[in-house]
């Protein structure tokens, strides 16, 4: 294979280059794969328990609102502390709620809302490290391959959504929910001694002692203050809100194709698929340094495509749609999380990262919710169609208005320390060249 072909396919150079990267990223892979199967026996436990729809919906309020209230709580205590430690703990506290996952169902617990709550705890451990977790690559990486680094953790995560589900389905028929629970146990256990091995990652701006030096301004003023900030956040919020298909998937599957739970699992799959191929063939993007135009570019494919899945007859297009918005989501996701990285100084890049984490379990949550809505009130097609297209209008505007966005380039690599505990005081306040 040629040196030209094989820069096409995934950019692998951090796991070869960066050990302490590598460890982190098989284990948060294995973390993934058992928060995927926790989240199986989960649906299938509150399922047993109420056999009501209500119930499993009440799964979403026992997730959704912890991460985003922990959330933001966890950004501004990754400006403030060790990052490393924050992660250490948070860990500790998800690997404590997936053991006690583990317990109430081997005690045969019958309580739903004991069971919502354990699954409240966890999340709410897992949003509270997840701003000072995001910090990780770029502090680990050369800023050339921050952008490689993110794109293997996002081929991790959608490997783990097609491996997880299956796995849960075969662990819960062989050995039952205690052996879900124990797997995502396990899989913490993992995580934990990735994250005792890495360096300490003090926050710019604490001294040498790890003070609690903060700065001022906080994580959404920063954002508005720098237009490539907001205009790729701004990219990532017109798609999911106006264009997240997953609340039509059971209605366009009982209008076309009979309701087969099969085919209803082949949607989610082609999505997943499509996600994954572009992740392995991500070289090439990973190595673009104009991110911004990337970001805009995979973001109007991804509303194009769904706008096409409303109108897809057979199911070979549809599927084909869903993996083309898959592919473009992979793409988008990469470059925006690495812009979101390399452009925020150090110092704010917890409060920061915690205001793109918020951004991104909202937007989704809140696009199905208006899909639903509007194809209650006109058909799933409808819905699909209107908000491919209003998607892609919302993102043009954000083009045409957002120079900075247009014409942010990845910065030229710099080194990083290699001394474990050592602050990285090379974080510029402005990294567009």
């Amino acid at each position: 294979m040629t040196g030209r072909v094989r820069l096409r396919f995934l950019d692998t150079r951090p796991l070869r280059g960066s050990q302490r990267f590598r460890d982190l990223w098989i284990s948060t892979s294995v973390s993934q794969v058992g928060g995927q199967i926790a989240n199986v026996a989960v649906l299938a436990q509150v399922w047993d328990l109420t056999g009501s729809p209500v119930g499993t919906g009440a799964i979403g309020l026992a997730t959704g609102l912890p991460m985003v209230v922990f959330g933001l709580l966890g950004g501004t205590l990754a400006d403030t502390v060790d990052r490393r430690a924050v992660v250490r703990a948070t860990t500790a506290g998800q690997l404590l709620a997936a053991a006690a996952l583990c317990a109430q169902a081997l005690a045969d617990n019958r309580n739903v809302l004991l069971l919502l709550a354990l699954v409240a705890v966890g999340t709410s451990c897992s949003a509270l490290g997840a701003p000072a977790r995001r910090t990780f690559p770029v502090r680990l990486l050369p800023d050339d391959q921050v952008a490689a680094g993110l794109a293997l953790t996002n081929v991790s995560f959608q490997a783990a959504m097609l491996a997880g589900p299956a796995m849960a389905g075969l662990i819960i028929a062989r050995w039952d929910l205690p052996a879900a629970y124990a797997a995502q146990a396990a899989a913490m256990v993992v995580s934990m001694l990735a994250v005792i091995r890495l360096p300490a990652m003090r926050p710019e701006g604490a001294d040498a002692a790890g003070g609690r030096r903060r700065p001022k301004r906080g994580g959404w003023r920063i954002v508005l203050r720098r237009p490539a900030l907001w205009g790729s956040m701004a990219t990532d919020l017109s798609a999911t809100l106006l264009a997240m298909p997953i609340a039509l998937f059971p209605l366009v599957n009982e209008i076309r194709f009979g309701g087969d739970p099969q085919t209803l699992g082949l949607f989610l799959s082609a999505v997943a698929i499509g996600g994954i191929t572009a992740g392995l063939l991500s070289g090439t993007v990973t190595r673009w340094r104009r991110g911004g135009l990337v970001q805009l570019s995979a973001a109007g494919v991804w509303g194009l495509a769904l706008a096409c899945f409303g109108l897809a007859g057979p199911l070979w297009l549809a599927l084909g749609c869903l993996a083309v918005a898959g592919a473009a989501d992979t793409v988008s996701v990469v470059t925006r999380s690495a812009l979101v990285q390399l452009e925020t100084p150090d110092a704010y890049r917890g409060r920061v990262s915690s205001v793109e984490h918020v951004i991104g379990v909202a937007g989704p949550e809140l696009g199905n919710f208006r899909g639903g809505l509007l194809a209650s009130a006109t058909s799933a097609s409808f819905s699909l169609v209107f908000g491919g297209l209003s998607a892609i209008l919302a993102i043009a505007a954000v083009a045409a208005t957002n120079a900075p966005l247009r014409a942010y380039r990845t910065p030229p690599a710099r080194a990083k320390p290699t001394v474990p505990g050592a602050v990285d005081t090379a974080a510029a306040a402005g990294q567009v060249s």
